[in-house]
């Protein structure tokens, strides 16, 4: 009996694709769905990661260290800005009360 490791993923692609997929996977010595998944793996990780994390220079790291060690005054329209903001987050608040 076998037992269910989990979610099907199914999806249709062109005969080429499936012989190139074959290939690569018999070099690896893998099972198609093996290969497929572990290649989908490898790519997810790289996506999450790229968007996950931001790479400053070392101009720009010591640009955003100063920055938050010394904020800029803050301007009129920062200050409304943040009214704005206050209101709407207190009108929010006593409609839900």
């Amino acid at each position: 009996m076998l037992a269910h490791t989990g979610k099907r993923l199914t999806t249709r692609i062109t005969e080429h694709v499936q012989e190139k997929l074959q290939a690569a996977a018999d070099i690896m010595g893998a099972t198609l769905n093996q290969f497929v998944v572990q290649a989908a793996l490898e790519k997810a990780d790289k996506v999450i990661e790229s968007e996950s994390s931001i790479v400053l220079t070392r101009r720009e790291s010591m640009r955003l260290l100063d920055l938050i060690e010394n904020p800029p005054p803050r301007n009129e329209k920062f200050l409304q800005a943040q009214a704005r903001y206050q209101r709407m987050k207190n009108d929010d608040g006593s409609a839900t009360e």
